[in-house]
């Protein structure tokens, strides 16, 4: 297990809705020759006795063992191109099913299996949002519970502001990027796939409350209202 990154800063597990829960955790990196170090969020589903992993955050020793206290990893699901880092050490760890959009399968890996919106998830109650005009690959899990919950990677983004996982300079950079608002496209990601409105359009018509996304804070109950308020925004018209 030494070969893979080590495991960074993060909180606790957390219960956000039942058999659902989040950890936040640092995320470090080099864009732009740039040293980089914010904050990132895996969620954990819980589907009986079995656990989903979406959007991996690697937890240290004490993390894992609060992991295993919840049930038995069986699924690792990667929603988006930018993430990824630490799926390796979960599907070796647990010799889990590694699940990826279309585009980011790998050659050398027989064993990944494909996400489609037409076959079924490793989670019951859940079905995948692609959004087809992206650049980039990417896609939304929508669980049909508690009035419908979205688990978003990078396209969907609820960052109030920074938090104990950013350095200062990363901050900086990020308030002056426009990172930091609630219900937002997260500005990277939209620089890099160039969606088009009709993406959102399609995704405002799913029933959803909550939204758990790869960056920022839950968003509980208002999510479907105030995400369609910034896609109004970013699409006028």
């Amino acid at each position: 297990m030494s070969s893979f990154p080590s495991a960074l800063a993060h909180s606790a597990i957390q219960a956000a809705f039942t058999d659902v829960f989040v950890v936040s955790g640092a995320m470090e990196t080099v864009l732009m020759d740039l040293d980089w170090q914010f904050s990132r969020n895996m969620t954990i589903v819980r589907d009986g006795e079995r656990l989903i992993l979406i959007n991996t955050v690697r937890l240290d020793d004490a993390g894992l063992a609060e992991l295993d206290q919840l049930g038995q990893v069986t699924d690792v699901i990667r929603l988006g191109a930018l993430h990824g880092r630490d799926d390796a050490f979960y599907v070796d760890r647990y010799n889990a099913r590694y699940w990826v959009m279309p585009g980011l399968e790998s050659d050398n890996d027989d064993a990944t299996q494909t996400l489609s919106e037409s076959s079924p998830l490793p989670i019951s109650d859940a079905s995948l949002f692609r959004f087809e005009t992206s650049n980039v690959p990417e896609g939304i899990i929508h669980l049909d519970r508690d009035g419908g919950i979205l688990i978003a990677c990078d396209a969907l983004q609820n960052w109030l502001g920074p938090d104990e996982h950013f350095c200062d300079a990363s901050r900086e950079r990020m308030e002056g990027m426009g990172f930091f608002a609630p219900a937002n496209v997260g500005p990277v990601w939209m620089q890099a796939a160039e969606p088009e409105a009709r993406d959102f359009q399609r995704l405002q018509t799913l029933s959803f409350r909550h939204a758990l996304c790869g960056h920022g804070e839950p968003l509980c109950d208002t999510a479907r209202e105030s995400f369609s308020a910034t896609f109004d925004r970013l699409f006028p018209g």
